[in-house]
This record gives structure tokens, C-alpha cells and sequence, in this order.
């Protein structure tokens, strides 16, 4: 099956590019109110490229700069969705398991709790808190022996860091992937004022995790005042954080960090959680492989993949997408991969490959476009979706995007036009892109590709520009209904 696909990426690469769009006519000039608007926005017309392709009903395809290799942002996301969902399936599962080496007598493990991390990309605190709600109604209560962290099921690729932002170590976006990652690694701060006093509350309550409270609260029903959040690491390790500003009555605040490493955070919630429902660990916590004689103690499946890639799409979340992306690479991996984010480059290209899509320019790093390495061209990623839309995993793959003014990250914009609820449509934002690309409508209830990226120094104000993408695809001529009425 390898060399099938290596000889069929041989001789795609020497065909031409994109035939599905290079069908006469074309357009290849931009619509006139998309150039206005790159004129307004003080951008030259090069930064972007632009293919809006008719999928249902007649129309012209726009082919516009589209064989640049250009950085998609979160688009990419889009290539990691659909791949997993044809690849793995739209049911599959990820499975998280606790093991012991040990014997159980009278509620007591005599021997160490091995913690398996499968990949899960949305192993929350619920989750977690059932999983261990399982292990305690087989019986368990004490363990005498570790907590040990299995975390062997990727094999990691190492990566540069992204630090397009100026490099906040603690925003949770930019959280790493990992085979045992619970809760994206976040823990939730709350700050509250309900009677004159201000509480912080921490979830989940890691115990190396403390909180110094100095936030002053207001006697007024104000809640303009401004609370802070400054971890600080002590000399044993733990963490504190200094919580600051000032809180009106009635009033709260919250933000989210990353502030624990992958190990570190899964230990710390399990022995919360176990901790809460009575039991107790005590043993230290250490990584190691589960020993192959292990017993199963306890298992929880994920979400099926058809709804993980809502939560990743919709809402853009780049964890989750590298999760992906990795478990794709592992379920595919030969001896001849380094690492499985080499596998998953390599499986996807060959997929497309089987699809007659030729990918010169895509280039994926860890599948989230979270990268400055990351690279595609429009007519590629057109490509691929003109694919989805023939796929028996359409549905599945479409309803998975931001609805035009409704929800997601497209929830905001286009909200009071013509446009709202016309399009399924995947955002893309990096500090030098701006992109869309998804399913939109026409007019005339036509279903079209359209992928808009740009690519600019300085792309502020731009999506005003990928917004009148939309607006132009919209405003086709206006068709006249022929169908036969019943």
C-alpha cells in the first residue's frame, strides 16, 4: 500500500495543477468591491489569494493568486478535520485506563494506580471525575503504592515554539499536545464579591497551586474594576498566584492559565479529585509504561471524532487539532517515521494523492496552523473541500464550521447582512493572516467553496476585506427557477 501511494504522488506531481479549476470560463480578476476593499484596507492586491468555486447550480469560478504558497492560520484546521474524519472515521474513539500491578483486599490496591493516557483531545474534569467514580465502584478506596503517568502513546515531534505574541508562556491556546492531557491543562480562576468580601476559588484544586488573595473589594455594584492574575513560582516548586485589583459587590472575574506541566497538572487532578471522593494515594507520583501483566481497572471513552471536530473548527482550538493531527500520525506510524507528526504529513499527503489532488505547497507542522511553518495555496485547500463536499462525511465535515453570524468564531461578523446563517465558514488569524475558507451560499441558494487568504505585514482591518468575499459570492445574478413545481 506505501508504494502504491509513492507512485501515485509521482505522478500527480507531474500533472497540472488543480483540474477540477481550470475548467473554462474563469474569473481571474478580483470582484470589484473585494479590490475596494483591499484599496481601503491599504493592502496591495498580492496579498491575497481567492478561489470561490461552485459546488451546486451554475456559476463562474474565481481563481485569483491561488497557486502561492502562503501560511493558512487556522484553516489548516480544516485539512486535519477532514483528513481524521475520512482516515479514522467519523465514530472513533479515544480510550483513557486506569491498571494496577498490584492485588485488591478490603477497598485497599496494594500497588501502584497506573494512569494510561490515550490522546483523549477532550479528557475534561468530568470526565476525569467518572472515570475515577468507576475505579472507586470496583472497589478501590487506597492505594499504597505510586501514581504512575503513562504518556507513551505519542511519539512526540520536537517542535519550535510559538511565540507570535510576544510569547505568553501561560495563555492556554498554546498549550502542547500530550497522550495524557486533561482539561486542556487549564485551571479556572475565580474571583467573587457577593457580600463585601472577596473569595478566589481555583479549578480543578491542585495542591501546588496556591492562591494570594490582595484583590480590595468595593463597596459600589461597579464591575468595571480591573482584577489581575500573576503567577509566581516559589523555591519548592509550587506556584502562587498573587491575585490583584479591585471588585464591586455582586461582581466576579475569571481567566484561565496554563501554569503546570502536562505530568504535574494529571496528577495534581486526579489526587483532587480522588481526594474529594474519599480516597487517598500514598505512594509519589512518576511516569512509566503500564508493565504488560497490568490488570484493567477502569476505562472512559471519549466523544465520537464527528463531535471532537466541532469543538476544534467551530471554536478554533489548537490543542485539540495537534491531538488530532498526533493520533492520526499514531494510528498510521511505520518504523520509518521519526515521530507522529512525520506520520501524519506523510498519511495526509497520500490521501490526497488518492484524491487526484495535487499538494506541492502543503507543508504541516502540527496540523493546527498554529506555525509559521505551516504553508498551503488557495486552489489546494478549494480543492480539498470541493472533495468534502462529495464525501459521505459532508454533513458531518460541514456542520463541524462556524455558521455565518450565528456561532463559532465567525459568530460576530456578518451577523445583520444577507450573508447570516448563508455559511459554514473557518476563520484563520496569525499576526500576518487573515483567512477564511468553508461552504457558503449564493443568491440563489447555490452552494460554493470559497477560500480568501491574505498574507501581510500589517493585515489590520482585513477581514473586512475576506467579510466582502462573502458579501460578493452572496450577490450572484439572480438565477431564474426553472425546477418543475409538484
Amino acid at each position: 500500500m506505501i508504494k502504491s501511494f509513492r507512485s501515485l504522488i509521482l505522478t500527480c506531481a507531474l500533472l497540472p495543477l488543480a483540474l477540477p479549476l481550470a475548467a473554462a470560463p474563469l474569473n481571474t480578476s478580483l470582484p470589484p468591491k473585494v479590490a475596494q476593499a483591499l484599496k481601503a484596507s491599504q493592502l496591495g492586491d498580492n496579498a491575497l489569494s481567492l478561489v470561490m468555486l461552485p459546488l451546486t447550480g451554475p456559476g463562474t469560478p474565481t481563481v485569483y493568486n491561488a497557486d502561492t504558497s502562503v501560511q493558512p492560520a487556522s484553516t489548516m484546521k480544516l485539512v486535519t478535520t477532514f483528513s481524521a474524519l475520512e482516515m479514522l472515521g467519523p465514530n472513533y474513539q479515544w480510550k483513557t485506563e486506569f491498571y494496577t500491578d498490584g492485588t485488591l483486599s478490603d477497598g485497599i490496591l496494594h500497588g501502584n494506580l497506573y494512569l494510561k493516557g490515550g490522546g483523549d483531545p477532550k479528557l475534561n474534569m468530568e470526565k476525569l471525575w467518572l472515570l475515577l467514580r468507576d475505579l472507586r465502584a470496583n472497589g478501590v478506596t487506597q492505594v499504597t503504592g505510586d501514581l504512575v503517568l503513562d504518556r507513551s502513546y505519542f511519539v512526540q515531534p520536537a517542535l519550535p515554539d510559538f511565540d507570535d505574541d510576544g510569547g505568553d508562556d501561560n495563555a492556554p491556546f498554546l498549550v502542547r499536545p500530550d497522550a495524557l492531557m486533561i482539561n486542556l491543562k487549564a485551571l479556572r480562576f475565580v474571583a467573587r464579591n457577593d457580600s463585601g468580601k472577596v473569595l478566589v476559588a481555583v479549578e480543578p484544586p491542585i495542591a501546588t497551586i496556591r492562591v494570594d488573595n490582595q484583590v480590595k473589594p468595593l463597596n459600589s455594584k461597579d464591575c468595571s474594576g480591573d482584577v489581575r492574575y500573576n503567577p509566581v513560582t516559589q523555591p519548592d516548586g509550587s506556584i502562587s498566584v498573587v491575585v490583584s485589583g479591585e471588585l464591586g459587590i455582586g461582581c466576579s472575574s475569571q481567566t484561565y492559565l496554563s501554569l503546570l506541566d502536562h505530568p504535574a497538572y494529571a496528577a495534581g487532578a486526579v489526587r483532587a479529585i480522588w481526594g474529594e471522593l474519599g480516597g487517598s494515594i500514598e505512594g509519589a507520583d512518576r511516569e512509566a509504561a503500564v508493565p504488560k501483566d497490568a490488570r484493567l481497572l477502569a476505562r472512559a471513552f471519549s466523544p465520537d471524532l464527528a463531535e471532537i471536530i466541532r469543538d476544534i473548527n467551530k471554536y478554533s482550538n489548537n490543542t485539540m487539532a495537534q491531538q488530532l493531527y498526533l493520533s492520526l500520525g499514531e494510528k498510521f506510524r511505520t518504523d520509518a517515521d521519526t515521530d507522529d507528526g512525520r506520520a501524519a504529513q506523510r498519511v495526509i499527503r497520500q490521501w490526497l494523492a488518492q484524491k487526484g489532488i495535487t499538494s506541492p505547497h502543503l507543508v504541516m507542522e502540527n496540523g493546527s496552523g498554529l506555525s509559521r511553518a505551516e504553508r498551503v495555496s488557495a486552489r489546494e485547500l478549494a480543492n480539498m473541500l470541493q472533495a468534502a463536499w462529495k464525501s459521505p462525511y459532508q454533513a458531518e465535515f460541514m456542520s463541524s464550521m462556524p455558521i455565518v453570524g450565528l456561532d463559532g468564531t465567525m459568530r460576530k461578523r456578518l451577523k445583520n447582512t444577507a450573508m447570516a446563517g448563508e455559511g459554514h465558514i473557518k476563520t484563520g488569524t496569525l499576526n500576518t493572516v487573515r483567512a477564511i475558507a468553508g461552504f457558503s451560499r449564493d443568491s440563489n441558494g447555490n452552494t460554493w467553496a470559497v477560500v480568501a487568504i491574505l498574507n501581510d505585514p500589517k493585515p489590520f482591518g482585513a477581514s473586512s476585506v475576506l467579510d466582502q468575499v462573502l458579501l460578493s459570492l452572496y450577490a450572484q445574478p439572480r438565477a431564474v427557477d426553472t425546477s418543475p413545481k409538484l
